[in-house]
C-alpha cells in the first residue's frame, strides 16, 4: 500500500473497475516533479488482470512524429494488419512501416488535411480489439514531453473510450500543463504527502536521522517524496539551511548535481551521452560514448550511485530530474561534442531523423548541410502524418539556412505544415517571417496563397497581397494568377471592401486569366448584395451566383467543393447543398481529409436545420464541433458551434446558446453569422427591444448574404415591441433579397412579414401558408407563420378559425423541441377555448444524440465497423449504443429499426 495516497488510489482503482466492466476512460495525473506520479503508475503496472502498455514522453524526441505512440504500442505492432485497411495504412505510415500512398498523403497535406485522426482512430480500434481478449491499461509518463502527433492520437482515442475495456492514464509534470491540454479527460491533482505520511516515509528511508534534522527535512520537503528521499543525503551541506536557496525540488537537483560531479570524468561523459540521446537504447549510447573515449565499464559508478538503471538493452535514469541535471550542468562545449558523437553513432543505426536533430544541436551557426538533413527529416515526418513535427523541423532548418531565399522557402513550408496541423496563429507568425525573405515573384505568390488558406481576419490586407502576387506571376503562370485573383475577390467581399472586389475582378478579366469568368460572377454577386442596403435588389447577384455554381467545377480539392456547397446554401438551395455535402462528407471520411470535415458537417447540419431535422442537425454539428476541437482548428469550430447555438435558441436554452456563441467568437465575422441565434433567444424570452438594438450591426453587414435570414426576426420584433415603423426598412431589405431568390420558403416568410405590417393581414397569411406547403418548406418557419396567424385570428375574435393553425404550430414546435414557441402556441390554443392532450412523443426522442446518430446510420444498412469508421468510434462502442437503442425502443432487429427511422424521417421532412 502506498503511503498517503488513499484518495489517488481510490480514483485510479475506480477507473480500472469501470474499464473492466466495459466503461473505458482516461485520466491525467498532474503534479510537480518528484511528487509521486511515476510511483502511482508503477503501482498500476503491477495489476495482474490487465494488459499493460507503457510509454513515456521525451523532450529530445518531441520533434519525431509518433515516437511516443510507437513506444507505447511496440509490443502489439504486429496487430496492425488486422485493422481496417485505411486505418492500418495510416498507422503503418505513422510508424514508418510502409511507404505506400506517399503521393496521396502529400496531396492531402497540400489541402490542409491529413490522416492524423485516422491514426487516432486506428489506435482506438487496435486497443478495443486487444480489450476483447483482456482489459487494457495504457500508462504514459511525462506526457507533456510527448511528440504532438502521439499526444493528439492518444488523446483522440482516450476521449472515445465509451464501451471499451480500456483505461488510459497520463502523468504530466507541472508547470507543463499548458503543453498537454486534455479537454474531455478528468484531471487528478497529485499533491504532497500529509505530515503523518511524510514522517512515516522519512522514517522508513532513514530511521537514524536526528530529530532536529528530521524536522527540518520534513519542513523543507513539503510532502514531496523525492525530496524526502534525497535531502537526508545532503544534510549538513548547507543546502537545506540556505534561506535564499530554491524550493525543495530545485534543491534536490543541486544534490544530484553534487553527486554527479563526484563521479569519474568518463562516467560523467557516458551519463551526458545518455541524457542527450534520450532513446534508452544502450547500443546508441555506447557507440556515441566510444567516440568520446568512454565505455560500458564507465557506467558502473553511476549504477552504484543509483542514478541510472540498466535492464537488458535499455538504459534509464532513475528519475527525469537526474537526466535534466546531467544535461543542464554540462558546459556548452561538452554538449556540442556529445551531440556530434551521437550524430556519428546514428549513421550506423539508420536513424536519419534523430541524426539530423543532433547535427542541429551541435551546430554553432548556419550550415546548409545540416539544414538539408533537417528538411529531409521534415519530409519523412510529412509522409508519416506528423504535421506539427514537420513545422518544427522546417523551422529549425530555416534557422540554420545561410541563403536568404532558401530560408524563406523553408519558413513558408513550416507555415504550411502548421496550418495543416490546425495551428493557424503559429502558421501566420511563420508566414510573416517567411515574407521578409521571399522576394521572387513565384515565392511571393506562394506566401500570398498560403495567407488566403490561413483566412486571417484582415481580409483587406490579404486581398492586397493576393493582387500583388497574381500580377507578378500572371505572365508565366496564368492559372495560379487566376486562382489568386479569385481568392482576392472572395477575401475582399468577406471584408466588405466592394471597391477591392471590383478591382480584383477587373484585373482578372483585363489579364485574360483562367478563372476570369468565375471571379467576375463572384464580384457581381458581391456588388449586387451590397446595393440592398440602398434600395437595390439581389436579382443580379442571385443570377451571378447561379451562373457561378452552374459553371464552376464541382470536383476538386475538398475545400473547393465545400465552397461550392456554401454557395448553394447562400442561394437557398438546401436540397442540392445537402446532396453535395453528403457526397463530400463520404469522400472526406474515405480519403482521410479530416481537416475540412468540420466545415462539411456544419454545412450538412445547416441543411438538416432548414428541413426541420433537428436531431440530425444536433448530432452532425456536434460531431463537427468535436472534430474541430480535436484537430486544434478553432476557426472551423465556429460553423458547427453557430448551428448548435441556433438549435439551443430554438429550444430556449439561453445559457447553452451564449456559451456556444462565445466559442464561435474566434471565427472571422462571427457576429453576423450568430445574429439569428441571439434574435431567436430574445424573441422566445420576450425581449424584442434587444433584437432591434442589433439592427445597426445587421445593416452594416448586408453585403454578406448570410445576414439576410435574421431580417424577418427584426420585423417581428419591431411589431411586438410596438415600434412597427422600425420594421419597414428591414422588411424591404428582406423583400429585395427573397423575391429574386425565388425559393418558396423565403417568399412565405416575406408574406408573413407583410402580414405583420398590413392591417389587412389575412391574404398575406394565407399566401404564406400556401407557399410553406411547397416541397422546400422549412417546418420551423411554417409553424411560426401558423402561430402568428392563429394569434391574429384570436385577436379578431375568430377563435374557432384560430384553432387549426395554432394546433398545427403547437404540434410542430413540440416535435422540434422548440419549447418556448410550443408553450406560446399552447397558451394561445387554450385562449381559444380548446384544451387538448399532449401528442404522442417522437419515439426517437428518448435516444441520446449519439444513439440517434448511430441508429440512423444502422438503418441505412451500414455494419458496426462501417459506422465506427464514419463516426471515429470503436465497433464495441457502436454495438453498445445500438443495444441501448433496441432496449429503449423495444426493437429486436435492424429491419424494425430501419422502418422506425424511415417513418421518423418522413415526419421530419414535412
Amino acid at each position: 500500500m502506498l503511503l498517503g495516497r488513499t484518495r489517488e488510489l481510490a480514483k485510479l482503482e475506480g477507473l480500472l473497475r469501470a474499464a473492466r466492466s466495459g466503461r473505458g476512460g482516461g485520466l491525467v495525473l498532474r503534479g510537480e516533479a518528484g511528487i509521486g506520479k511515476t510511483t502511482l503508475l508503477d503501482h498500476l503496472a503491477t495489476t495482474e488482470d490487465l494488459w499493460i502498455l507503457r510509454a513515456y514522453g521525451s523532450p529530445y524526441e518531441s520533434g519525431l512524429p509518433y515516437a511516443g505512440l510507437h513506444l507505447l504500442l511496440r509490443t502489439i505492432v504486429h496487430r496492425i494488419d488486422a485493422l481496417p485497411p485505411r486505418q492500418g495504412r495510416a498507422l503503418s505510415r505513422a510508424f514508418g512501416l510502409s511507404g505506400a500512398a506517399e503521393g496521396s498523403a502529400r496531396d492531402a497535406v497540400s489541402d490542409g488535411t491529413g490522416d492524423g485522426l485516422l491514426v487516432g482512430l486506428a489506435v482506438l480500434t487496435l486497443l478495443s480489439g486487444l480489450a476483447d481478449e483482456q482489459p487494457v491499461l495504457c500508462l504514459v509518463d511525462d506526457a507533456h514531453w510527448l511528440d504532438p502527433a502521439s499526444a493528439e492520437a492518444l488523446l483522440f482515442a482516450a476521449r472515445r473510450l465509451e464501451a471499451d475495456r480500456v483505461a488510459m492514464v497520463f502523468a504530466v509534470r507541472e508547470p507543463h500543463a499548458p503543453e498537454f491540454a486534455s479537454p474531455g479527460l478528468a484531471d487528478l491533482p497529485v499533491g504532497g504527502l500529509d505530515d503523518r505520511a511524510s514522517a512515516q516515509l522519512l522514517g522508513e528511508l532513514d530511521p537514524a536521522l536526528p530529530p532536529q534534522a528530521r524536522a527540518e527535512i520534513l519542513r523543507e520537503a513539503r510532502g514531496n517524496p523525492l525530496a524526502l528521499r534525497e535531502l537526508p543525503a545532503v544534510r549538513g551541506t548547507g543546502l537545506i539551511y540556505d534561506a535564499a536557496a530554491p524550493p525543495a525540488v530545485n534543491r534536490v537537483q543541486r544534490a544530484f548535481a553534487e553527486r554527479i560531479a563526484a563521479l569519474p570524468a568518463r562516467t560523467q561523459t557516458v551519463l551526458l551521452v545518455a541524457a542527450a540521446a534520450d532513446t534508452g537504447m544502450l547500443s546508441v549510447v555506447l557507440d556515441a560514448a566510444a567516440w568520446l573515449g568512454a565505455s560500458v565499464e564507465d557506467l558502473v559508478p553511476a549504477e552504484r550511485a543509483d542514478l541510472v538503471r540498466l535492464a537488458g538493452e535499455r538504459l534509464t535514469f532513475r528519475h527525469p530530474l537526474i537526466q535534466a541535471t546531467v544535461y543542464q550542468q554540462a558546459d556548452a562545449a561538452r554538449r556540442l561534442a556529445v551531440h556530434r558523437a551521437l550524430a556519428e553513432a546514428l549513421i550506423r543505426h539508420h536513424e536519419p531523423g534523430r541524426r539530423a536533430w543532433h547535427l542541429a544541436a551541435a551546430s554553432t551557426g548556419p550550415d546548409e548541410d545540416v539544414a538539408a538533413a533537417l528538411e529531409h527529416s521534415a519530409e519523412e515526418a510529412r509522409r508519416r502524418g506528423g504535421y506539427l513535427a514537420v513545422a518544427r523541423t522546417y523551422e529549425r532548418a530555416a534557422a540554420l539556412t545561410p541563403d536568404r531565399s532558401r530560408r524563406g522557402l523553408r519558413l513558408a513550408a513550416a507555415a504550411r505544415a502548421a496550418a495543416d496541423a490546425g495551428r493557424l496563429r503559429r502558421a501566420a507568425s511563420l508566414l510573416e517571417e517567411a515574407a521578409v525573405h521571399l522576394t521572387g515573384p513565384a515565392l511571393s505568390a506562394e506566401v500570398a496563397g498560403l495567407d488566403a488558406l490561413l483566412d486571417s481576419s484582415d481580409g483587406r490586407q490579404a486581398h492586397r497581397r493576393l493582387i500583388h502576387a497574381a500580377g507578378t506571376v500572371a505572365e508565366r503562370d496564368p492559372q495560379t494568377a487566376g486562382r489568386l485573383l479569385f481568392n482576392a475577390v472572395e477575401r475582399a467581399w468577406s471584408a466588405g471592401d466592394l471597391a477591392a472586389v471590383a478591382d480584383a475582378a477587373h484585373r482578372t478579366g483585363l489579364l485574360g486569366l483562367i478563372g476570369a469568368e468565375a471571379a467576375g460572377d463572384l464580384a457581381r454577386a458581391a456588388t449586387a448584395f451590397d446595393r440592398l442596403a440602398v434600395g437595390g435588389t439581389a436579382a443580379d447577384g442571385v443570377a451571378a451566383l447561379r451562373n457561378l455554381v452552374a459553371t464552376v467545377e464541382r470536383d476538386g480539392p475538398p475545400r473547393h467543393r465545400a465552397m461550392v456547397v456554401w454557395w448553394h446554401v447562400l442561394l437557398g438551395d438546401f436540397a442540392t447543398a445537402q446532396a453535395l455535402a453528403a457526397d463530400l462528407e463520404r469522400d472526406c471520411r474515405l480519403s482521410g481529409a479530416i481537416g475540412v470535415l468540420p466545415e462539411v458537417l456544419a454545412l450538412t447540419a445547416i441543411a438538416h436545420l432548414h428541413f426541420g431535422r433537428h436531431a440530425e442537425a444536433l448530432t452532425t454539428a456536434g460531431e463537427g464541433l468535436r472534430l474541430a476541437r480535436d484537430t486544434g482548428q478553432p476557426r472551423l469550430a465556429g460553423g458547427p458551434a453557430i448551428v448548435l447555438a441556433q438549435l439551443a435558441a430554438i429550444e430556449g436554452d439561453a445559457r447553452l446558446c451564449h456559451a456556444l456563441l462565445a466559442e464561435a467568437e474566434d471565427v472571422p465575422h462571427p457576429s453576423l453569422q450568430a445574429t439569428r441565434a441571439r434574435n431567436l433567444i430574445d424573441l422566445a424570452q420576450g425581449r424584442p427591444d434587444a433584437v432591434l438594438d442589433r439592427l445597426p450591426v445587421i445593416a452594416a453587414g448586408l453585403h454578406r448574404m448570410d445576414a439576410r435570414a435574421g431580417l424577418s426576426d427584426v420585423v417581428e420584433a419591431a411589431v411586438r415591441a410596438g415600434r412597427p415603423q422600425e420594421a419597414r426598412e428591414p422588411f424591404q431589405w428582406y423583400l429585395n433579397w427573397a423575391i429574386p431568390l425565388g425559393r418558396p420558403w423565403a417568399e412565405a416568410i416575406a408574406a408573413r412579414c407583410a402580414a405583420l405590417l398590413d392591417d389587412d393581414a389575412e391574404p398575406h397569411y394565407l399566401r404564406a401558408l400556401r407557399l410553406h406547403r411547397e416541397r422546400d418548406a422549412a417546418p420551423f418557419e411554417r409553424a411560426r407563420t401558423e402561430l402568428l396567424y392563429g394569434e391574429w385570428l384570436r385577436r379578431a375574435q375568430r377563435r374557432a378559425d384560430a384553432r387549426a393553425p395554432l394546433r398545427s404550430a403547437s404540434e410542430t414546435f413540440e416535435r422540434l423541441a422548440a419549447h418556448p414557441w410550443a408553450d406560446r402556441a399552447r397558451a394561445e390554443l387554450r385562449a381559444t377555448g380548446e384544451s387538448r392532450a399532449t401528442p404522442a412523443p417522437d419515439p426517437l426522442a428518448e435516444l441520446t444524440p449519439r444513439e440517434q446518430q448511430i441508429a440512423r446510420l444502422a438503418a441505412t444498412g451500414l455494419s458496426n465497423q462501417d459506422i465506427a469508421a464514419r463516426l471515429f468510434l470503436s465497433s464495441r462502442t457502436v454495438g453498445y449504443h445500438l443495444s441501448n437503442t433496441y432496449r429503449k425502443l423495444g426493437l429486436a432487429s435492424r429491419t424494425e429499426l430501419a422502418r422506425l427511422v424511415l417513418d421518423d424521417n418522413r415526419t421530419g421532412s414535412v
